[in-house]
């Protein structure tokens, strides 16, 4: 009777460990088949992608007749020792041209106030986010000597070491200001405290002398 009562529960527990694992393997499918369909890593694709400009779509920014807005003013972007050519209709917006010939420039109000964006055009110092395309004589053209512009690189990480330690040192200067903080504040409380007992004891003795007389 011992050993069938033994048998039995070794085959309970064998059941309950197949189904488990089963389970398991499930499970872990799922999950495996989950992250694939999140296209992680090399399988990953970003929802938004940058719009090439018109100069890179042409493949070349010498040849002035297929970068930038067609018209009939000839426009030269000079920033350091890269120069690019465009065409443009009179009355344009400078900043349009720019950004369809693929010429980055840095703005800042876009007022044609603030002077972030002046660049050098014909030897007069210009506004590009108000300023337009005039009317040139034949034969002519309207070059901009543009302001240097910065490119940002990313790490491509979410923290670094130097940012670790930076993020340490603002947390203890915090928390040291945080001491200080509340020793001003006990202070302040215990300095409120005496000049309230003071009036309180003035009060106290008003009130005795009062009642004496």
């Amino acid at each position: 009777m011992n050993h069938l009562l033994q048998l039995l529960c070794v085959l309970l527990l064998w059941t309950s460990v197949s189904g488990f694992a089963a389970f398991h393997s499930s499970k872990s499918t799922e999950s495996f088949t989950s992250l694939k369909a999140l296209k992680i890593g090399k399988n990953y694709e970003p929802k938004w992608k940058k719009k090439k400009t018109l100069a890179e779509q042409s493949g070349s920014s010498d040849c002035p007749g297929n970068v930038g807005i067609v018209g009939s003013i000839p426009i030269v972007f000079k920033q350091g020792d890269e120069t690019k050519k465009t065409f443009a209709i009179v009355g344009e917006p400078l900043s349009a041209v720019a950004a369809q010939a693929g010429q980055p420039i840095r703005y800042g109000c876009k007022k044609g106030e603030c002077g972030t964006c002046e660049a050098l055009c014909n030897g007069k110092w210009i506004r590009p986010c108000v300023a337009k395309v005039p009317q040139l004589a034949e034969g002519e053209e309207l070059t901009l000597q543009v302001k240097a512009v910065k490119k940002s690189v990313s790490s491509g990480k979410f923290f670094s070491i130097r940012s670790f330690i930076m993020g340490f040192v603002n947390n203890l200067l915090g928390m040291v200001g945080f001491v200080k903080q509340r020793r001003a504040a006990r202070k302040n409380w215990e300095e409120r405290q005496e000049i309230e007992d003071k009036i309180n004891q003035l009060a106290e003795m008003k009130r005795q002398a009062a009642s004496a007389s």
